[in-house]
């Protein structure tokens, strides 16, 4: 599908050279909601956001060559900042000869136009270039397969009718056929069909994950999950913990598809430990909807340790973010014992900060770094107690009217001895989660 905007054009490497970065500020009586959740925004500076924007270009090999926050009391709807400040960027793009404009704020795809128009180079959205390093980093199939299904989701609403190369008309079936459809019906079905291919594809993608976690709960290996906002260290914590080589650089979203790795704890218990992918503030809707699959495993695990970057002076706001993602897809980030909020890289910051911080919070959570394996087994010891009362043998009899249930809990646990008897029922002696046995003994219809 041909389009008549400037193209973003990735050299090696994925460069599109030099990028204007900008990054638009409501005044407060507009900021107190979002305007796609309608939860209220967090309160971070316009200089944290102006840096994410600014890491978010680089993490793709852009060059960031101007950067300016433009406070906004009244955004225009054809073109969201003033017509004064786009002729001032359209001056410094030309002078910069610049090829990208990244604004750090969700436009419509009227506003897309008018901008690119305008401006005479390409122009990306927040939601544009998450998409663009979330498919950069995608390294497996079902993590190429969800990006580009949350990408043809937002390239579908890009469909303006105004572009005129979405006003041209096909011909009609046969002789007395009608004036047949317009290129942007023709687009816009071809892109519903992509979407539906990849839909049944994701769809054998989840099948086939569901068989894996299957398998690991027939082998009942607790699975604590590494969550955390992109750039907080999970990669060099889950690396720290496994002895891995996940790649693990100072960069947003160095990593985008789960890890898992089996690790065994100082006292001898086994756990499955999973390392996602990071959140960030406004994460495109259909992004998250996209990668329910992947974030699946965060909904699956026993144990979830939310990962901080304490030395970032927005740690608190990036907490927020995250624990509402967590609140999302279903987890109480206010469960202490389901959610575990560890602080990382306190190698950054001094002992009176970490200090006053600590007097800060309800109560102390682990600190760590996870760069110099610090508090790293004070870390390791926390899971263990929590995972190990979750793990327990338990002995249950299936008489001759329940001997149905044998193939049912060979399939989801770990048996560890059987005694077949005279009587013709059977004893059993399992290794299973919490959560296995209350579902055995109600199949049993009483205490294991």
């Amino acid at each position: 599908m041909g389009t008549e905007r400037p193209d973003l054009e990735l050299g090696e490497g994925g460069s599109t050279g030099r990028t204007l970065v900008i990054v638009p500020v409501l005044t407060r009586h507009q900021r107190n909601e979002d305007e796609h959740s309608g939860r209220p925004r967090l309160g971070r500076s316009p200089e944290a956001r102006l840096e994410e924007a600014v890491g978010l270009a680089q993490a793709i090999d852009l060059e960031p060559v101007f950067t300016d926050i433009v406070m906004l009391a009244d955004p225009k709807p054809g073109t969201l900042l003033g017509s004064g400040k786009v002729a001032e960027m359209a001056e410094i793009a030309k002078e910069a000869k610049a090829n990208l404009a990244i604004i750090d704020h969700p436009l419509t795809p009227v506003q897309q136009r008018n901008l690119e128009k305008e401006l005479n180079i390409k122009v990306l959205d927040r939601t544009g270039l998450i998409l663009e390093i979330f498919g950069r980093r995608a390294r497996t199939k079902e993590g190429s397969l969800q990006v580009e299904l949350a990408h043809l989701n937002y390239q579908r609403g890009r469909l303006v009718r105004s572009w005129t190369h979405l006003e041209r008309q096909r011909g009609g079936a046969g002789f007395l056929g009608g004036p047949g459809e317009t290129q942007i019906e023709a687009d816009r079905r071809l892109l519903q069909d992509k979407i539906i291919k990849l839909k049944r594809e994701l769809e054998t993608v989840r099948r086939t994950r569901d068989l894996h976690r299957a398998k690991r709960r027939k082998v009942p290996f607790p699975i604590v999950s590494i969550v955390g906002y992109t750039n907080a260290g999970k990669s060099t914590l889950f690396n720290r913990l496994t002895g891995a080589g996940v790649l693990a650089e100072n960069m947003l979203f160095a990593t985008l598809d789960p890890t898992l790795r089996r690790v065994q704890l100082p006292h001898g218990t086994t756990i499955i430990l999973s390392d996602t992918v990071g959140f960030i503030s406004d994460l495109p809707t259909h992004l998250v909807a996209a990668f329910r699959a992947t974030l699946e495993e965060v909904v699956e695990a026993d144990l979830v340790i939310h990962l901080r970057d304490i030395s970032d002076p927005d740690t608190a706001a990036q907490a927020e973010d995250v624990e509402q993602i967590l609140s999302d897809l279903g987890i109480d980030a206010e469960d202490a014992e389901h959610v575990v909020e560890v602080w990382n890289k306190v190698d950054l910051i001094d002992d009176a900060t970490r200090e006053q911080l600590l007097q800060a919070t309800d109560g102390p959570p682990i600190s760590i770094s996870a760069i110099t394996g610090e508090g790293i087994p004070a870390l390791a010891e926390l899971i263990e107690t929590r995972i190990a009362g979750k793990l327990a043998n338990i002995e249950i009899v299936l008489h001759n009217d329940q001997l149905g249930l044998l193939d049912w809990i060979y399939r989801g646990g770990d048996v560890v001895e059987r005694e077949d008897r005279e009587d013709g029922s059977v004893a059993l002696t399992l290794r299973a989660t919490q959560a296995r046995r209350t579902e055995i003994e109600a199949r049993l219809g009483g205490a294991a």
